[in-house]
């Protein structure tokens, strides 16, 4: 088995992002989240980034995601389990919306990842699509960069150190994050260190 290095990259700031609300929308970036994403492209050597080489990149069909790859000069391939969390009826609101009208069904959501009160995806389905696609990658090896969403990437990490998936809520993604999982075949490490090209 090959080494596994992939990297995942969270969008740059949507609309919203700012203002807090659930997924759903498809926002592009917004001008800070697009002057963000250039701004980080510029600082490589190559103008993409903290990347290099000719790694693989997959995206997230959302247009932020998508937006974010081509700032950073990336190619990406579109990865369906890459999307965001499916919310349902939530999709497009507010957290103080949702806590205002549906106290209970938030807690809920937040309290039990198997929960799904907004008839959506609850946080174990979004981690079990997404850890079966982390462990494809590992199995496959290779260099992929994967630009997805805080959410998807949360999870993932959790996924990827075998810690229990309450813990996702102590993982907390800024957009534009690189978190860097490695492989030489037996388990993910997380790496953490200066960006480095190649």
């Amino acid at each position: 088995m090959t080494g596994a290095s992939l990297r995942l990259v969270a969008h740059g700031h949507t609309a919203a992002l700012r203002r807090a609300h659930f997924g759903g929308t498809d926002d592009g970036l917004d001008e800070g989240g697009l002057r963000a994403a250039l701004a980080q492209a510029d600082a490589g050597p190559d103008r993409r980034g903290p990347f290099g080489g000719n790694d693989t990149c997959l995206s997230s069909p959302a247009a932020a995601a998508r937006q974010t790859a081509d700032a950073f000069g990336l190619l990406p391939t579109i990865e369906a389990a890459l999307a965001d969390c499916d919310y349902g009826d939530w999709s497009g609101r507010s957290l103080d919306e949702i806590a205002g009208t549906q106290p209970q069904a938030l807690h809920d959501w937040l309290s039990a990842p198997d929960c799904a009160p907004h008839g959506g995806e609850s946080v174990t389905a979004v981690r079990d699509r997404v850890g079966r696609w982390l462990d494809a990658q590992h199995r496959a090896g290779g260099r992929v960069i994967a630009v997805t969403h805080p959410l998807v990437i949360r999870v993932a990490v959790v996924h990827a150190l075998g810690l229990p998936l309450a813990t996702y809520r102590q993982v907390d993604v800024e957009p534009l994050a690189i978190v860097r999982l490695t492989s030489q075949g037996t388990r993910w490490q997380l790496r953490l260190g200066a960006p480095r090209a190649g």
